[in-house]
């Protein structure tokens, strides 16, 4: 192939970028220094590894951090609280009672016999000094016809005696008779003087048991009980326990006692009302009067004993009967009430647990009524407490709580309201 059939090839040759050249020695070939380009390469690689680096150790640390930050808060224990409630300040409380006749004593009799006829039964009213019942006594009877009797028999004695003293005297001035022997007489005459004054007194008495064969009545009154009948034996106690015959209450006026709390024991006024109720008279009240109370806090039930008097002429109130005592509570008688399921129980005494500050502070109270789902708090604690509802066994004071994210928003209203 001839050289004008190669086909022409065109060489292009690149023009390389004029390096800058250090001077070498004679005969060496001169080295070309590293580009910008490649130093900023290995900065930006070397910054990015930094960020990597640092990025890392800093996202551990935070993730450390945060983690502690959520175990802490773990810790915290969430509480709901209850706000207490504030009761009314002329608030009144109610407590049980039974009605008892002002005056109740039962009859017995005083003398042996059998029962002859008694004139009222139960449910009759009696008038003081009316006739209720009389007892046949033979025996009393026949005693009392022999003490009289002797007491004649004395009396003879002692006339006779008198007589004889009285001579013997006269005969001792004239030197009749010797001082021994007058001295003996007049001894003898006081001796049958006071044998008269024996005998009159046990005709006294017989008489006296003798007038104990009628009963009367001893005060204004209804019959309650009749214990007796016609031709029962009526034993006066002297050979076995007395029986008895008839049960007589005063019930014009009616003793009420009612067992006042300790923590109410200042609502207790002598002279002041307090209304009564009955079931068996619904809607309507009767008023009564504190006569008096026991002055003494009762150790086993932490009462005190308060007698309420009330007017009962027209007889619709009847002894022995349940009745609810209303008693009104002083202004400075100050009370709460808050659920049941606050109270804790310590050995030390009844505790809540209120959260202020951040923290739960057990508080100490003392309780007045229990109304079941909630009880009366009388001191410790005021209507602006958060207490807290269903509080654990372990709480102690100082413990960190935090109140539940929903109370937060919007408080729940108090159970009892």
């Amino acid at each position: 192939m001839t050289p004008s059939d190669t086909p022409a090839t065109t060489v292009v040759k690149l023009k390389e970028p004029a390096l800058p050249v250090r001077e070498t020695a004679a005969g060496e070939r001169p080295q070309q220094s590293l580009s910008v380009t490649a130093i900023l390469s290995l900065a930006a690689a070397a910054l990015a590894l930094g960020g990597i680096i640092y990025y890392g150790i800093h996202a551990r640390v935070e993730a450390a951090v945060q983690l502690k930050h959520v175990t802490a808060q773990a810790a915290v224990p969430t509480v709901h609280v209850v706000a207490p409630q504030a009761s009314a300040p002329n608030e009144e409380i109610v407590l049980p009672g039974n009605t008892q006749a002002f005056t109740d004593a039962p009859i017995f009799a005083r003398t042996n016999g059998y029962l002859k006829r008694w004139y009222f039964d139960i449910g009759a009213r009696v008038k003081q000094g009316q006739l209720l019942a009389e007892i046949e006594t033979p025996e009393v009877d026949q005693q009392l016809q022999q003490a009289r009797a002797d007491l004649k028999t004395a009396q003879a004695n002692l006339a006779t005696a008198k007589i004889t003293a009285d001579r013997w005297q006269a005969l001792l001035k004239t030197n009749s008779v010797s001082q021994q022997e007058t001295d003996q007489f007049v001894g003898n005459y006081h001796a049958m003087q006071a044998t008269v004054d024996s005998n009159a007194a046990n005709v006294r008495r017989l008489e006296e048991l003798q007038s104990f064969e009628k009963i009367y009545v001893p005060f204004d009154g209804v019959i309650t009980a009749r214990k007796t009948n016609i031709g029962a034996l009526i034993n006066a106690g002297a050979s076995g326990p007395a029986q008895e015959l008839f049960r007589l209450a005063a019930v014009d006026t009616l003793r009420v006692y009612v067992a006042v709390p300790q923590v109410y024991a200042r609502a207790v006024r002598p002279g002041a009302t307090a209304a009564l109720t009955l079931g068996e008279f619904p809607g309507q009240s009767f008023s009564g009067t504190i006569a008096r109370d026991a002055h003494s806090i009762d150790p086993a039930s932490r009462t005190l004993l308060v007698e309420v008097d009330v007017e009962n002429r027209d007889g619709r109130l009847l002894p022995g009967a349940y009745v609810r005592v209303h008693l009104t509570l002083p202004k400075e008688l100050y009370s709460v009430t808050v659920p049941a399921n606050t109270l804790l129980f310590r050995s030390e005494g009844l505790r809540v647990g209120v959260v202020r500050n951040g923290q739960a502070e057990l508080v100490p109270i003392t309780i007045g009524r229990d109304y079941g789902s909630t009880v009366e708090v009388v001191s410790g604690l005021e209507p602006t407490d958060q207490v807290i509802a269903n509080p654990a066994d372990s709480l102690i004071s100082g413990t960190p709580v935090r109140i539940s994210a929903e109370q937060q928003e919007q408080p729940h209203p108090h159970p009892g309201g």
